[in-house]
């Protein structure tokens, strides 16, 4: 990828450093965040491990949907106890702001789906939806009838959540001032392309945009473009952290399993299995970019102080979260959200156990195995 011609404004601040005192060794990375309705609570639990002790200094950050609302959650909690107490509150500030946020999201559950499982523990075990008759028949209201029939009035309960949560000055002052860039995609309507929002751009609007599911929400509008999730274009955006930033390491934090097992045959399975597929395209399609210009870098067949060798990480739980298809992204329940965190958490310990020495040196996942090759079935000859 080519470097960035354009620098931060200022180096990034480092959040185990104590004012007037040395910063002590933290890696740093810039953060990839994956949309994914509630199983964004599973960023949560990996930002709350990240942003620990001994976890990861952080140069910037993009995200889609739910990943840009959790990156603007942190970011606001960041700058705020930044502000307050130098940069050992701002890490406490950023994960208590998580934490808030997704507490706050569950006590607006059947405000964000058609029904709540109750955290008694009936049916913990399942999480899922889709047994439910009740959100087939929605799923089914809501190919028919489009949010401009159903919701003329354009109700949407998550705009008083996000301003509740997310401070925008705070996230100017991310961008300009403590060095930590915010990039958030939308999907334009119009043209189909994706918008990156950052800087003086960033706004709620821009983080509704960016969350805007065209089946259940009115597109948004920003200077006259109407505009909707940004998982069809960028889930997340990559190349913001390549072009706009210096650092080489990028984090992916990835929701969507890329592989399921079993072929859906009931219609409503078959819709949310060509939705995942179409979240996960754009992201596939910047890897195998990215995949070229690091092997043709390898090759000496490109310029190596035009482009960057990016060391790419990620963090994800497919073992975990596979067992919990579409529908349980309109899964609010309190229950399930400690889940969703207690998995991202355990993911984000592990991969600091196993990496955290390597960030800064060299890429800790394989590109091609993961995106861009078809693993086997389980059983069958590798």
């Amino acid at each position: 990828m080519p470097s960035p011609r354009r620098p931060r404004p200022t180096a990034p601040v480092r959040l185990d450093a104590s004012p007037g005192g040395p910063a002590a060794a933290r890696p740093t990375v810039n953060l990839a965040l994956q949309g994914g309705g509630s199983h964004g609570a599973f960023t949560w639990g990996v930002l709350d491990r990240l942003l620990g002790d001994d976890g990861l200094d952080i140069a910037g950050i993009s995200g889609t949907s739910a990943g840009a609302l959790n990156g603007a959650v942190m970011l606001s909690g960041y700058v705020q106890g930044h502000a307050k107490g130098g940069v050992t509150s701002a890490r406490a500030a950023a994960r208590q702001a998580l934490h808030d946020f997704w507490r706050d999201v569950s006590q607006h559950g059947p405000l964000f789906s058609p029904l709540t499982i109750q955290s008694n523990g009936l049916l913990r075990n399942q999480f899922n939806f889709d047994q439910f008759p009740a959100y087939q028949w929605l799923n089914l209201f809501m190919r028919a009838f489009s949010p401009y029939e159903f919701n003329p009035l354009n109700l949407n309960p998550l705009r008083d959540v996000v301003r509740r949560h997310v401070d925008v000055p705070a996230l100017h002052a991310g961008c300009e001032t403590c060095g930590i860039p915010l990039f958030v995609t939308a999907t334009s309507v119009r043209t189909g392309q994706a918008r990156v929002f950052t800087g003086p751009t960033l706004s709620e609007d821009a983080l509704m945009a960016s969350a805007c599911l065209p089946f259940v929400f009115q597109a948004v509008e920003i200077d006259g473009e109407g505009y909707w999730d940004g998982g069809y274009t960028g889930n997340p955006a990559i190349y913001p952290l390549i072009y706009q930033t210096d650092l080489s390491d990028i984090l992916l934090v990835r929701l969507n399993p890329m592989q399921r097992e079993d072929t859906p045959t009931r219609s409503i399975d078959i819709i949310d299995r060509l939705s995942e597929i179409t979240f996960n395209a754009s992201l596939i399609s910047e890897m195998r970019a990215i995949h070229f210009v690091k092997k043709l870098l390898r090759d000496d067949r490109l310029d190596r102080g035009r482009y960057k060798n990016l060391h790419m990480h990620m963090i994800a739980d497919d073992e975990g979260m596979t067992p919990f298809n579409a529908s349980s992204k309109f899964n609010t329940d309190w229950a399930f959200l400690q889940e969703l965190h207690r998995l991202g958490h355990r993911a984000a310990d592990a991969w600091l156990h196993e990496h955290r020495n390597t960030v800064g040196q060299d890429s800790t996942f394989d590109i091609e195995s993961a995106f861009l090759q078809a693993p086997p079935r389980p059983g069958t000859p590798g």
